[in-house]
């Protein structure tokens, strides 16, 4: 997720399990561990200049990173630089293991075990890695301005997704069955009316969830039949979606939006999802019957609505208390336990930007 600099800070991710996050800024790179808060190593701009996009594999050496920013060291907008911590040698050069280079601006990589994807405006690359890369995909797109995608970093399930060709379509490709250098056709589901703005698998990729650049509505669907699961109500007004996130277990998802408030809802028992109180008055006409039939997150708690910030599920403290992690690109951490009848408190806040560890990564 990218926005404009408050703090210096240009983009944030959370690595494939949300147990650490990973900061772009005008200074460099910072690593933070999510619980407890702390600062797990950073790349000063010394070493690194400005950087426009970081991600993470896993908790390992590894990073990916996109210059950006105002002043970039060592690439422009159009490479993704491998970044490998665990080399040895006093130059920054000396730990730079990979370099993909392109001719248009990279907008988002992403990371497995075994692969990177890099987004381009109109085009996706797969790459195998890290050891010997070869281009095993390329896939044309919709135009994606925003870099739209995500991976599942499942052993068992390689899915990929990003925007269709048509309006408001997802696409999935299992990257495990497709042949490389072939352009098979992925799956196609109708998601949408209007362009998608945000999307996101769950940890084993068996669900989709996605939302339009209208951000009402979140749509779920089932990866391997593409049937429609549930359909979530953000709200009425329109909104700009930041993130969509699943719970470890995919028992509940949280959604991040323009408006400032974290949306929590229940998937595994969707009877603990709020109802329009239209519903009990009966159906009214197909227009109102949708908007009845929605159902409304379970509990949200707000963050500043200047921020633009993303949202993940902290580890589970017991069997009824579960928490999410908001972070903004304000430099706040903001922590939220919920109940499954909807109860939903603060425990923690913290500025992670003064947050300091004297460690290089």
């Amino acid at each position: 997720m990218t926005q404009q600099p408050l703090r210096g800070v240009t983009s944030l991710r959370f690595n494939q399990d949300q147990s650490c996050f990973c900061c772009a800024m005008e200074t460099g790179v910072r690593i933070y561990n999510v619980e407890p808060l702390m600062e797990k190593g950073h790349l000063d701009h010394e070493q690194v200049g400005s950087m426009g996009l970081v991600e993470m594999l896993h908790r390992s050496n590894l990073l990916a990173l996109v210059g950006g920013g105002s002043s970039p060291k060592f690439s422009d907008i159009s490479a993704v630089l491998i970044w490998d911590d665990a080399r040895e040698g006093k130059d920054s050069k000396d730990k730079l293991v990979l370099e993909f280079t392109f001719t248009k601006p990279v907008l988002a990589v992403r990371m497995r075990h075994d692969k990177i994807v890099i987004v381009l405006r109109n085009r996706i690359y797969v790459y195998s890695f890290p050891d010997n890369p070869r281009k095993l995909f390329e896939f044309d797109t919709r135009d994606n301005p925003k870099g739209l995608c995500d991976l599942c970093p499942s052993l068992e399930k390689q899915l990929l997704v990003f925007p269709g060709h048509k309006c408001g379509s997802l696409q999935l490709v299992d990257l495990a069955s497709t042949k490389p250098g072939t352009s098979s056709a992925p799956f196609t589901i109708n998601a949408h009316q209007s362009d998608i703005a945000c999307m996101s698998l769950n940890q084993p990729g068996t669900v989709v969830a996605s939302a339009s650049q209208k951000g009402t509505l979140i749509r779920l669907f089932d990866t391997q039949s593409k049937e429609k699961l549930v359909e979530l109500r953000r709200g009425t007004d329109p909104a700009t979606l930041y993130c969509i996130n699943f719970s470890h277990d995919s028992s509940f998802l949280c959604a991040s939006s323009d408006k400032g408030t974290v949306h929590i809802f229940a998937l595994k028992d969707t009877r603990l999802n709020r109802r329009s109180a239209l519903a009990r008055v009966g159906k009214v006409g197909p227009m109102i019957g949708q908007y009845v039939d929605s159902q409304w997150s379970l509990a949200s708690f707000t963050v500043p609505a200047e921020s633009a910030c993303i949202c993940a599920f902290g580890r589970n403290t017991s069997k009824n208390v579960n928490s999410v992690i908001a972070i903004c690109v304000d430099g706040t951490f903001h922590k939220y336990v919920f109940t499954p009848d909807g109860n939903c408190n603060r425990e923690a806040f913290d500025v992670y930007l003064d947050i300091c560890d004297d460690d290089d990564f």
